[in-house]
């Protein structure tokens, strides 16, 4: 997959992945505030698709790139950090 392609179909996971969360926190909050005559197994159920939301989000990242720029800045902010930090003092 050329590079341009994985960055926009990464995009597209990590946006879906958003609307899966935000749609599903909301649907679990607003049946909580105002009956709206759901049954239990989807109130529930929402609940469980906060999760599969952060999951296809994290998907996205993975094949857009993303999550391996954040490690390669956490490898270089503690690697290189502790090794500048043991030198001698006069």
């Amino acid at each position: 997959m050329k590079r341009k392609s994985a960055h926009l179909l990464g995009n597209v996971f990590m946006g879906i992945g958003m609307v899966l969360m935000i749609g599903s926190i909301g649907v679990n909050l607003f049946s909580h505030i105002v009956n709206l005559g759901l049954s239990e197994l989807i109130t529930n159920g929402s609940l469980f698709g906060i999760f599969i939301g952060a999951m296809v989000w994290l998907v996205g990242a993975r094949i857009g790139g993303r999550e391996k720029v954040a490690d390669r800045y956490w490898q270089l902010k503690q690697h290189y950090h502790s090794r500048r930090d043991n030198h001698r003092y006069p």
